[in-house]
């Protein structure tokens, strides 16, 4: 069964692009995150995937971003049995499937209603769906308050306009008692950089923003306090990288300043 070309705008694209991402990594003999689910779904999508130029670089990353974003949502669940969880802009990701949350945990998929569609149409069913524009708030009313939440924003804030993600950010924590917010922070210039790379260019997307200091969110006025900074230049599934890359990273892991102009994980407590 094939399923019909999407029609979506040039940043809910993305979705397709870290969609053939995880699938690609899933067909490696050493994965990473291992997605089968993922790759089962864009094997029946009508569309060209080619003309995302995805690169290897890219596979590895996407995957590894993945998964240490899954091990913090894991660690957060386990602690906290009875949690809400938001992945928020989470496009086809099946990160609940992955996670596999207790009965307990209420899960929340929110990205635009276009993709939601695709979500409900598309995957199995195991969480709420929400479709919302997160530049806006009035969503959060259909999401309990009463309860500790892990939330998780992966690749959401670099493609958000003006402070609207750190707007979202202080209705987040007003809304919950407390919980954590987990997100993989771009420096400001590898925001910049980032309209230059290939699989970027091919879908016309040209601005995205970011911030080099990660205690800079603790400005937000959201309540945020950074609990971690993890480089992807020193994960142990570095080792599962491809030759070059595994050289070249490992030898940039010995640089702070130049790990973290690479792809990073921020974990803030609020």
């Amino acid at each position: 069964m094939h399923l019909r070309q999407p029609e979506l705008g040039l940043v809910q694209e993305t979705l397709l692009l870290t969609l053939h991402a995880r699938a690609l990594d899933a067909g490696r003999p050493s994965p990473i995150l291992g997605d089968t689910l993922s790759a089962d779904l864009a094997g029946t999508i009508d569309y060209d995937f080619r003309k995302l130029k995805v690169k290897p670089n890219l596979v590895v990353t996407t995957a590894l971003r993945a998964k240490m974003l899954d091990d913090v949502v894991r660690a957060y669940v386990a602690a906290h049995p009875g949690c809400v969880v938001l992945d928020l802009g989470c496009g086809l990701d099946p990160r609940v499937f992955r996670c596999d949350p207790p009965p307990g945990v209420d899960w929340y998929d929110i990205d635009f209603k276009e993709v939601v569609h695709l979500r409900a149409e598309w995957l199995p069913c195991r969480s709420h769906l929400v479709g919302a524009d997160l530049t806006g708030s009035g969503w959060l009313t259909a999401i309990p308050g009463d309860r500790p939440a892990m939330i998780v924003a992966e690749g959401l804030f670099p493609f958000m306009p003006g402070d609207s993600f750190q707007a979202l950010t202080r209705a987040l924590a007003g809304h919950f008692p407390s919980g954590e917010l987990a997100l993989n922070g771009y420096t400001r210039f590898a925001a910049w950089a980032m309209k230059y790379h290939p699989t970027i260019k091919a879908l016309g997307i040209k601005a995205a923003q970011g911030f080099d200091d990660p205690h800079e969110p603790e400005s937000w006025r959201a309540g945020l306090e950074l609990v971690e900074e993890q480089f992807l230049t020193r994960a142990p599934e570095i080792a599962r990288f491809p030759q070059p890359l595994r050289a070249l990273t490992r030898l940039t892991a010995r640089s702070t300043a130049l790990s973290r102009q690479g792809a990073r994980i921020l974990r803030y407590r609020f």
